[in-house]
This record gives C-alpha cells, sequence and structure tokens, in this order.
C-alpha cells in the first residue's frame, strides 16, 4: 500500500466517510480493498455510502489492511456505534508499567550517549542522564521551560540551532524524517502543527520536500547530526526503536531514539566532554 499523501484533511466524522478517507491515503481502490481484506466490494461501497454498517470483526479487518493506527481505529469503531477496542491510557499507566519498566533499563543502557523516549510529536517523556547532560554542555538546559519538545530544542535559536554542522542537510533530513516516520504513515494534525512551528524559525529550508542531496556516494550510510564543541564537529547518528506488537494506543505512538556517535573521535570527544573514562584504557 502506498504512504500517506502529504497534508491530508482532517478526518472526517462518519464511518463512510472515515473509511473512504483512509482508502484516500493508502491509494486503494474498492477492488483493491476487497480483494486483500477478503471482504466485498459491493459491501465496502455500502459502508461508504452509509447504506450498511459493519461488524465488529470485519471493521477491524478493514482497518488492519489499510494500516490503520490504533488511535483512529478507535474513531472507526465509534463511528459505527462500538466501544473503543484500544486504551488509550498515558504512557505512565499502570497497565503499561512493563512496557515502561523495559524503556527505562534500555535508555540506562545506553549510558554514557544519549537516549530519549519521545511521543508521537516528538515530545520528551523520559531520558537517560548522559542526555540532558549532553545537551548541557552547550546550553543551559535548566533555562528551558517544560514540556520539552527533541525537534524544537534543534530548530530553535536559542536552543542547540547555533551549534548544529550542516544545518540545511540536517534541518531537511529532520523534516522529512516527520513526514516519514509518522505513526501509520499519517501526518495528523499535530504533525502538521509541529511542522508549522519548526518552518517559523529563521533559516529553515523551504524545498525540504522536494530536495535531494547529490548522487555522489555519502561517505556514511546514515545522515549524521553534527554538533560543533570547540570548533570540533561532534557527528552522532540515531536508532528508533519502536514498541512490537503494541495493543494500546500509546504503545505504538512511543519511540526510543538512541544517539550513537558516527566515528572514533567523536566517541573520545564525547566521552571528554561528559567526564566518562574509556572504555579501553
Amino acid at each position: 500500500m502506498n504512504a500517506a499523501r502529504p497534508d491530508p484533511k482532517a478526518l472526517p466524522g462518519e464511518l463512510g466517510d472515515l473509511l473512504r478517507y483512509w482508502r484516500d491515503v493508502r491509494g486503494v481502490s474498492q477492488l483493491d480493498l476487497s480483494l486483500e481484506a477478503g471482504v466485498s466490494q459491493r459491501q465496502i461501497s455500502f459502508i461508504e455510502s452509509g447504506r450498511s454498517v459493519p461488524g465488529r470483526e470485519t471493521l477491524l479487518t478493514l482497518a488492519q489492511t489499510l494500516d490503520v493506527p490504533l488511535r483512529e481505529r478507535n474513531a472507526l469503531l465509534l463511528a459505527a456505534g462500538y466501544a473503543p477496542m484500544y486504551s488509550e491510557a498515558p504512557w505512565n499507566a499502570q497497565e503499561m508499567h512493563g512496557v515502561v519498566r523495559a524503556l527505562e533499563r534500555v535508555v540506562r543502557q545506553h549510558e554514557p550517549f544519549p537516549a530519549i523516549v519521545m511521543d508521537r510529536h516528538w515530545n520528551v517523556l523520559m531520558t537517560n542522564d548522559a542526555a540532558p547532560r549532553f545537551f548541557d554542555c552547550f546550553i543551559d538546559m535548566a533555562s528551558r521551560g517544560g514540556p520539552r519538545n527533541m525537534l524544537h530544542l534543534i530548530f530553535d535559536p536559542q536552543g542547540m540551532r547555533p551549534f548544529v554542522a550542516d544545518w540545511d542537510t540536517v534541518s531537511r533530513s529532520l523534516l522529512q524524517r516527520v513526514y516519514r516516520e509518522s505513526v501509520g504513515h499519517m501526518v495528523d494534525a499535530g504533525t502538521r502543527r509541529l511542522l508549522d512551528e519548526l518552518l517559523a524559525y529563521p533559516d529553515v529550508p523551504h524545498d525540504w520536500k522536494t530536495h535531494h542531496e547529490p548522487s555522489a556516494a555519502p561517505v556514511m550510510p546514515v545522515i549524521p547530526l553534527g554538533f560543533v564543541s570547540e570548533g570540533v564537529v561532534l557527528r552522532y547518528f540515531s536508532m528508533v526503536t519502536i514498541v512490537g506488537a503494541p495493543q494500546t494506543v500509546v504503545a505504538q505512538e512511543l519511540r526510543l531514539e538512541c544517539m550513537f556517535p558516527a566515528d572514533d573521535e567523536t566517541e573520545a570527544r564525547h566521552r571528554q566532554l561528559l567526564g566518562v573514562h574509556s572504555k579501553h584504557p
């Protein structure tokens, strides 16, 4: 199935409109959906026209086939007159205790490099000790009010922006990531608002959607995020982890981002900045 179109319209409220919306977002015809989901095209047509309401299992099959995010599957169920199936409890609710404990272990084990747990809109929920200590090497993190958003921290001229190397490349890649890594490949209203806020900062390239880096072979298989410290560029790259087989809305929307040094020089300098002895004395 295709990824979401850029800037999809706000979600409609009626069941037929919602199903048609998700078909449109995924670029799937009624016939394609029918063949893939095992539901007759006639029934899909009747649902979208408002002539019939599907059974709960049929509706969930259609949602699964269209890769509808869990939050929006609840909206489909409500529109059909069914109770929501997926819990929308907050990330620190009791039912998330096991997941939160696992995330705490992972971020702790990633010391002395930054590890950050964020929600679907890049708001920071949890970090290890290394993350604020690292950013404190550049700015006074205590002076920034909460809640903290990782992208605002990077784009804000009063934040990390003055220390970001290769700004044009990095800012474009981060904006593209917001689109590419949105939950269910769907850019919701909150994501669009975040993009608007980031684009309002000075010196943000507005050709980020269409710009492509030169075709010359890259030095690295990833785009590093570089920070300038005392004239030296420290280069990192990120590995992003999501919760496997999520059964709650918040579990699907959590992302764990771990920063790794991109080269030996950066690792040595990073350990020096944080006052950490090298593991290779």
